[in-house]
């Protein structure tokens, strides 16, 4: 096998966009596709040009598939987990949407029943394989602001008035929250702190890792702070991790102000802040220490297509998770556990 066959099941918005970065890689393909919207699934197969006999409108038909080589579930929040085990049960090669669960005890159970398999688990934090992620962790490994303190890490929207996130366009959403709208459906999964406060906490753990001593079962959340909209999904939200190793981080999430996308990691010597953590394109690194330095990194037009080149050769490579800087088993299930101590 030279190169890995993907199918998708859900066909929304951000399927749309990771989609369209198969035509930059050379070791993938997109193979097969599943939507319940027959006018979805037609939509894709044109413009994809998807062989009929691989486009379903049938979940469970896609898993069928003996050629396939991994799923990228891209399905609401809520569905996650289910179509996670079913794809287990399969022996298929996983790529979830975030958050990866609703809750900490669903993600639980997926590692469980992950255990012993042969099968590659990952959740599509795709900002963690573009250039200028990359590019933070090497300066920050080679002390240019000195030892880690602390950090700040956001991402919030007013996505009442937004067009688009990613690139992808929110021309559903009106001033007044619909709960038939999964952002604001609880039963979905919905909110803030599941729908965009995932990123912070999963770069929290990202630079906290590069910290000796770093411990999954050490890691607090103090000063929660909520607000819970009409229907009752929480719009904004702030709250601090305090890790065991003397690390820091001020997180926050929204969907009614524009906290921007910038990350600042503060050390013993100074600080680095990246302007667009979760985009990059361009993102601009700003080193504030015994020397002030400015760094701007150019990515490709579309951001998932790295993730769909790093995620196909570690199934060339018959991996169960990705290499670092890629979002590990563990660091999905820690991910969901600060998401339920953040929510409840």
């Amino acid at each position: 096998m030279t190169q890995v066959k993907w199918g998708i099941i859900g066909l929304g918005n951000i399927a749309l966009k990771f989609s369209e970065g198969f035509q930059y890689t050379k070791n993938a393909k997109l193979f097969a596709i599943s939507s319940r919207n027959k006018n979805k699934l037609q939509a894709f197969k044109n413009k994809f040009q998807i062989d009929d006999n691989f486009c379903f409108t049938n979940y469970d038909s896609l898993l069928e598939c003996k050629d396939l080589d991994i799923v990228y579930i891209a399905l609401p929040n809520s569905l996650h987990h289910e179509w996670v085990m079913k794809s287990i049960e399969k022996e298929k090669n996983i790529l979830i949407e975030k958050p990866a669960t609703v809750n900490f005890l669903q993600m639980k159970n997926i590692k469980n029943n992950l255990k012993n398999k042969n099968i590659f688990f990952s959740e599509a934090f795709m900002y963690r394989y573009l250039p200028h992620i990359s590019k933070v962790i090497d300066l920050l490994k080679n002390n240019v602001i000195g030892n880690l303190v602390s950090m700040e890490s956001f991402f919030g929207k007013d996505i009442a008035s937004r067009k688009k996130i990613f690139g992808i366009k929110l021309n559903k959403l009106k001033k007044k929250p619909n709960r038939n709208n999964r952002l604001y459906n609880k039963e979905l999964g919905g909110g803030a702190i599941l729908d965009l406060g995932c990123y912070p906490v999963s770069m929290s753990i990202l630079i906290a890792s590069l910290i000796p001593k770093f411990d999954f079962n050490k890691i607090k959340v103090l000063n929660k702070k909520k607000d819970i909209g009409l229907t009752g999904v929480d719009m904004n939200s702030f709250a601090e991790l305090e890790f065991g190793n003397n690390f820091k981080s001020t997180i926050g999430t929204s969907f009614t102000q524009d906290l921007g996308k910038k990350t600042k990691i503060i050390g013993s010597k100074g600080e680095l802040i990246l302007e667009d953590t979760w985009h990059g394109n361009p993102s601009l690194i700003n080193i504030r220490g015994e020397n002030k330095e400015k760094i701007e990194i150019e990515c490709h037009n579309n951001i998932y297509k790295y993730e769909i080149d790093i995620l196909s050769k570690c199934i060339l490579e018959n991996k169960k998770e990705p290499n670092f800087p890629g979002m590990t088993i563990n660091e999905t299930l820690e991910n969901m556990r600060i998401l339920d101590k953040w929510l409840n």
